[in-house]
């Protein structure tokens, strides 16, 4: 059995995971984990080694630069891209998610082409 590639999902709206969730389990065939809050992020990016992060920016207790920051610095979570999807505009905000340690930066809303095509630039399907 061929293992299926895990995404972690981290965004505070309910609704937001779901959506996301459905489309990369049952249109694309991803495996799912889910977090609400930057804290749950990284200790889920810690437990579960997921092989991609898909990161909000705006999230409760931490932020998704911080989180992003605190996974990378973690030597067994370093190397797995996190891609920042937000609703905060890319010229307030995409150097500070770059520099934090993001491979990529998507607003949303984002068309489901490209958020496909921009995961599977960092884990082939």
């Amino acid at each position: 059995m061929t293992h299926l590639k895990r995404i972690l999902i981290v965004d505070d709206s309910d609704d937001s995971r779901a959506i996301l969730g459905v489309i990369l389990h049952r249109s694309w065939g991803y495996e799912t984990i889910e977090a609400a809050t930057g804290t749950e992020a990284v200790k889920k990016a810690i437990a579960e080694k997921p092989d991609l992060i898909i990161m909000d920016l705006g999230l409760p207790e931490i932020s998704g630069v911080d989180a992003t920051k605190a996974i990378k610095e973690n030597s067994t979570t370093a190397h797995i891209p996190i891609i920042a999807h937000t609703v905060w505009p890319a010229d307030s905000c995409k150097e500070q998610a770059l520099n934090a340690g993001m491979v990529d930066y998507l607003e949303k809303p984002v068309s489901m082409v490209l958020m496909k095509t921009t995961i599977e630039k960092f884990i082939p399907h």
